[in-house]
């Protein structure tokens, strides 16, 4: 019994081929919905939920890829047949419709539904079947065209480029100096943590400076957009996947643009940004507009810090542990027992600053850290009108960032915060309130507040 050796070749026209399990339904048309769906910014999990697959699949399909989509996400162009057609193939073919009337209800030619039903046919029974899945699974089998990478044909510029990224770090004589010895985990480099030394040249460095160590040979050219590829993309038989960790980001995974995005804190609305605070403020003629922000120490201690534009003038938040730190586990969002939650920092402001004449108090400028996210309510019990900076740009509080410079001699990064009493902290206040500054005409901050507040009073 059984078919004769070479039947499945006669009969189907493709050569035999070793079946590597189930047939997938509909896979690439599934995969672009989950990338889709992962460009909008939504994690792997809730892409998988969203296209209909399982979430392990869809985290594998995230970590294989690098974060980064293998396929083109554009929509087909109608050439070829769609998984829908094939549906419709084969339930024309059930009802016993020939070929030409399949072809006819598809708008396609019957010579094309004809080679679909040989070529794409499922054989695993002994007899030719049509199914609508096996069919796709064919042809996305036979449509696959590997290309290979430019960086695993030319052996010269893939050493070249691993040069540059994971090179050893050498001294003055050219000695090689190890580093510290840091495991590849496949993931990104924890917080405060020793990292892998290396050459560490970016990827634009690399591409760029080809030119100019080869300006005549064009086969030492490469983008950097493909080296990237060629470590997050498994696969690709180029560039190992540890060399990520020589990248200044160290991420083992990329990350989507639309999920850098939706980071942002939700209290921070457009009408609170810097862009839309007023011009009086930057060219510090008049008084009352502060900045803020946080000094961090050891345990998650942290010093909140005020200063006035204008006279420079200095306050410091007295920010204490709250009970049951280090005792107790935290709630569910409740308060943060570390001592600077939104809460804490709302209420000492207000107190701080609270008392002072309105003209005094006319708006405070922070970064966007999740401390002030009882802004609306400070706004209330204050007046200040509170602005946000934008991310990653300290420069635009520029005053605060260089008294927190100032406050560092009393309060070095690595020490414990929580320590120091009010006491101290007016005690610094006070130190730096009354040094004399250059751009107050050596004077000091006191005594340019203390001018404004008599001007007010």
């Amino acid at each position: 019994m059984g078919r004769p050796p070479g039947w499945t070749t006669a009969v189907t026209g493709r050569p035999a081929m070793r079946s590597p399990g189930r047939p997938t339904v509909n896979d690439r048309e599934v995969q672009r919905r989950f990338w889709r769906e992962v460009r909008k910014g939504l994690s792997s999990e809730d892409a998988s939920v969203a296209c209909g697959v399982s979430v392990p699949v869809g985290s594998r399909w995230f970590r294989e890829g690098g974060g980064m989509p293998a396929i083109s996400l554009a929509e087909p162009s109608g050439r070829y047949l769609s998984f829908a057609e094939r549906e419709e193939i084969a339930l024309l073919r059930v009802e016993g419709l020939g070929v030409r009337q399949i072809a006819s209800r598809l708008g396609r030619s019957p010579s094309t539904i004809s080679r679909e039903l040989r070529r794409n046919a499922a054989t695993r029974c002994g007899r030719v079947d049509y199914r609508a899945s096996v069919a796709q699974w064919h042809a996305e089998r036979r449509g696959k065209r590997p290309k290979v990478a430019k960086l695993a044909a030319n052996d010269r510029l893939r050493r070249y480029v691993e040069q540059r990224l994971a090179g050893a770090v050498r001294d003055a004589k050219g000695r090689p100096i190890p580093g510290p010895n840091v495991p590849w985990k496949g993931r990104r480099h924890g917080r405060r943590a020793d990292r892998r030394w290396g050459v560490a040249w970016s990827p634009e460095q690399i591409s760029k400076r080809l030119q100019v160590d080869f300006p005549d040979d064009e086969s030492m050219r490469i983008s950097h957009e493909t080296i990237y590829q060629a470590l997050y993309i498994q696969g690709r038989g180029a560039l190992k996947r540890e060399l990520t960790a020589c990248l200044r980001t160290g991420r083992a995974l990329r990350v989507p643009r639309a999920r850098t995005r939706g980071r942002g804190k939700k209290f921070v609305t457009p009408q609170v940004l810097i862009a839309n605070r007023p011009a009086e403020v930057e060219d510090r003629a008049v008084p009352g507009h502060w900045e803020g922000d946080l000094i961090i120490g050891l345990n998650r201690s942290a010093i909140g810090t005020l200063v006035e534009r204008t006279t420079r003038f200095t306050v410091l938040l007295h920010l204490p542990r709250m009970d049951g730190y280090g005792l107790t586990l935290p709630t569910k969002n409740g308060p943060p027992l570390a001592g600077h939650g939104a809460l804490a920092v709302r209420d000492a402001i207000a107190a701080q600053i609270g008392d002072l004449p309105e003209q005094l108090r006319r708006s405070l400028t922070w970064d966007q850290g999740a401390e002030m996210a009882q802004h609306l309510q400070l706004k209330l019990q204050t007046g200040l009108d509170i602005y946000f900076c934008d991310p990653h740009s300290p420069w635009q509080r520029g005053t605060n960032e260089n008294t927190n410079g100032l406050l560092r001699q009393y309060f070095p990064k690595g020490t414990d915060l929580s320590r120091h009493s009010i006491t101290d902290l007016n005690a610094i206040a006070t130190t730096l309130n009354t040094r004399p500054r250059k751009t107050l005409g050596w004077r000091t901050p006191a005594e340019a507040f203390k001018d404004h507040l008599s001007l007010v009073s």
